[in-house]
């Protein structure tokens, strides 16, 4: 049976499970929180006080962290792109009966989905963005696309979306302290509570990788070592501005967010040091001989990653965004 098949009958055994995974990782819409929980009632008599309040506390905040919260919002932004890949991965079937797992990738999405809304308004409302120039850039994220990396092989994919979604939550999480550190505690709110959503989805994904390990571990395995010997491409990769096709908008978004502390290298490695403990990899029996190879190299991986991110330099001066305008930079 070709590996392809394998895996597609893996997903088929698994799928069993995805209703009771379902319930244990997602929640309704009508109990789980929603945009307008964290913004001005545009109903009430207190709308525009809000809104005041709102661009007042936007001030105290430094132009490199709305350099920040503008690119986490443009990578949630992009979510149909996402979720169209997912529903191509090998095992998900929205076609024929909608299966079980594309029953997930939805209700999966739908959670995502307020992510990317919330963050939106709250950008808007704030008076220190140029909208027209980010609704420019998530235009272009999603009709350039991506590739990850994975194919359509879930194991690839399920190692992705386990980092991902981990990587996703430091950087919320950290997004949030800064705003609370600021005064901003209703943004500081916001960014945490979406943290919170992001570390639930990445149990999630996590658990799917347990799952497959059980079943069929050398190649779960092999996945892994694949995923991380080629690095994992974030999701706004092919990030640009407007006015050309080729841009450093990811690489200046990528060292921002470094500076301030919100994601860096060595996070990316503290993620991988956390996959390999989570699914206890060096436990793992029935291993081939290549897989067995594939898992020593993964064992040894962080270290060496420590090393160099020890090594990496970060330009201290800004890139000036069209995202965020100079006149109100502060």
């Amino acid at each position: 049976m070709s590996l392809k098949n394998v895996r597609f009958e893996v997903m088929k055994f698994l799928e069993k499970d995805v209703d009771t995974l379902i319930q244990k990782y997602l929640i309704e819409p009508e109990k789980i929180w929603q945009p307008t929980d964290f913004l001005p009632n545009s109903e009430g008599d207190d709308f525009f006080n809000e809104v005041e309040e709102i661009r007042e506390l936007s001030k105290e905040l430094p132009y490199d962290f709305w350099v920040v919260l503008v690119g986490d919002m443009i990578t949630e932004e992009a979510l149909p792109t996402y979720e169209s890949w997912l529903m191509d991965v090998e095992g998900v079937d929205q076609v024929h009966g909608q299966n079980g797992w594309s029953k997930w990738v939805r209700q999966w999405t739908a959670e995502e989905n307020r992510h990317g809304d919330v963050l939106n308004k709250y950008l808007y409302l704030s008076g220190r963005v140029n909208m027209r120039e980010i609704e420019v850039t998530t235009q272009h994220l999603i009709s350039d696309g991506f590739d990850i990396g994975t194919d359509r092989d879930p194991y690839k994919n399920f190692v992705y979306t386990s980092f991902q979604e981990l990587a996703t939550y430091i950087s919320h999480n950290r997004v949030a302290k800064i705003a609370k550190k600021a005064g901003n505690k209703q943004l500081g709110k916001m960014c945490q509570i979406i943290s919170g959503d992001e570390m639930r989805h990445h149990h999630a994904y996590a658990d799917f990788v347990e799952r497959i390990f059980k079943v069929d571990p050398s190649q779960m395995m092999m996945a892994f070592h694949y995923m991380m010997k080629q690095k994992i491409t974030m999701p706004a990769h092919f990030l640009r501005e407007s006015g050309g096709k080729t841009s450093t908008a990811f690489e200046e978004f990528s060292n921002t967010a470094q500076r301030i502390g919100v994601y860096t290298s060595k996070d990316y490695v503290d993620i991988l040091q956390k996959l390999i403990n989570r699914w206890e990899i060096d436990k793992i029996t029935n291993l081939t001989d290549e897989a067995e190879k594939a898992r020593d190299y993964l064992m040894k991986l962080p270290d060496r990653m420590y090393r160099l991110s020890e090594r990496m330099k970060i330009p201290e001066n800004s890139f000036q965004f069209k995202w965020v305008t100079p006149a109100i930079a502060k």
